[in-house]
Parts: C-alpha cells; structure tokens; sequence
C-alpha cells in the first residue's frame, strides 16, 4: 500500500489558518498529516472542538500544559490507529506537548518536535535527555517506525547555509549532531538524505535578514525511518514553494 505522509512546523496554527493552509493541507493530500509546534492551548475550544478539522481525518493532538501557546503536536490520519500514545516512555515530555505515536498493523509513525537548545544553549542538557529517551522509547517498538517532525538540527554541513558561523549556535552544535548520528546508527535512515546525497534544500528560514528570499536556510525537518523500511521507500520531498509558516512541509512517499 502506497502512502504519503506530510509533516510540517506550522509555528501556530491559529496564524496559518490565515493564510492558505487549509488550500496547502488538501493539495498535499497526505494519509498522515502532523504538524509541529500549533502553539494551542487547553481550554474550552479544545475540550469540545479541534480548531481545524478536516474531511476524512481522525485527530490526535497533544498540547503544553506547563505553558500557554507554546509547543504542541497534532496528527491527522484518514487510516485509522490500533492504538495512539502521547509522549515516551511513560508519557516524559507531554507535558511540553512534545511527541505522539500512532501504531498502525505494520508500523509505528512518531510525530515529533524536539526541543530547541536555546538562547545560550540554556536548554542543551534537557534537549540531550529527549534524544536519548528517544532512542530508549523507540527499542520498546516492535514494529518498523516512522519518525516525523521538526527535529532541531541541521546534521551535516550540506543541510544549512551557513555551516561555519553557526557552530556554537542551537541546531548545529557538535553535541545535536552527535545526537542526530547516535538515532541513526541505532538502525535509522534520513530518507531525504539517503535518496539525495548531495541535494541542497532547506526546510527552515529565519524571519530575520530576509533570509527565505536569499535561501539562507537550515534542512531541521525530517522523516526518518527504520532500515528495514529502506526499500520500501518511494521519495522524500520538502516543499519549499510552500510559505505561510518559517518552515515548509516535508514529505514521504512510502509503499507498506
């Protein structure tokens, strides 16, 4: 079975809506659709009622609870899950609305968005703790995995404009890329980079110095998947026509 699977950092999902999301999200038409970072909050609007609902999808989303419009994921799926899990292990980290699992017959698909290091890498230690959580969660996991998001790290120099003047900045720190490579010797695979090794494309822009209109960008979007699942991959697209967001989608084809 052929599926497409879309991921993307909306960076608030009330903002979005007022731009062309809902044409982008129907355009795209994903089996799976996740968002990172909807900046949603509990309250009576999403006791009752998602803020966007779409045709055909099950919804599945997890928010902060320690702090208002910040964070949150959300997935949308028009296959049905045996079973859905917010968090890892334990449900760590769902209070900042970090992470959901679906499981699906023969795999699990893990929407995530791992947290940034900070201004002055204050957050590094916590953002470490999550990667290796990660890794400790995803050897629970029987079944082929899919992982999904905004990961916060631009792994190699190839994947961000400017390598050399941002080494000691957030996403490009030797201690995320060594996290980054640590996840994928443990038997995972970047399809964007195991299908294009030599492509340059971005998938984040900073708001600053104009800097999606000169493409100095930053590929932090990921799917990333189990070897195993290596030949069963069809593409791996970021869609960088796609605006309304810093980021842009990321997307996987995929035949399970």
């Amino acid at each position: 079975m052929k599926i497409r699977l879309v991921s993307f950092n909306v960076n608030g999902l009330r903002a979005i809506l007022n731009k062309d999301f809902a044409e982008d999200f129907y355009k795209l038409n994903a089996d799976i659709f996740s968002l990172n970072e909807t900046k949603l909050s509990e309250g009576p609007l999403l006791q009752d009622d998602f803020i966007y609902k779409p045709d055909g999808y099950e919804i599945y989303y997890t928010n902060s609870k320690v702090r208002k419009g910040y964070s949150g994921v959300a997935v949308f799926t028009k296959i049905k899950p045996l079973s859905v899990h917010y968090g890892l292990l334990d449900n760590k980290y769902d209070e900042e609305g970090r992470s959901i699992t679906l499981e699906f017959a023969n795999f699990y698909y893990v929407a995530s968005y791992v947290p940034n290091s900070g201004d002055g890498l204050k957050r590094m230690d916590f953002r470490l703790q999550y990667e290796e959580d990660l890794i400790a969660y995803f050897k629970t996991l029987k079944k082929p995995i899919i992982y999904a998001g905004d990961l916060n790290v631009a792994h190699e120099e190839i994947d961000l404009k400017n390598p050399k003047t941002n080494t000691m900045n957030p996403g490009f720190t030797i201690q995320e890329r060594q996290a980054f490579t640590r996840l994928l010797n443990e038997g995972y695979i970047d399809t964007y980079r195991y299908l294009y090794p030599n492509k340059i494309e971005y998938s984040w822009w900073s708001y600053r110095f104009n800097s999606r209109a000169s493409n100095a960008g930053w590929r932090i979007d990921y799917f990333i998947v189990s070897k195993e699942l290596k030949d069963k991959i069809i593409d791996s697209k970021i869609h960088t026509e796609i605006y309304g967001s810093d980021h842009c989608p990321v997307e996987l084809e995929i035949d399970l």
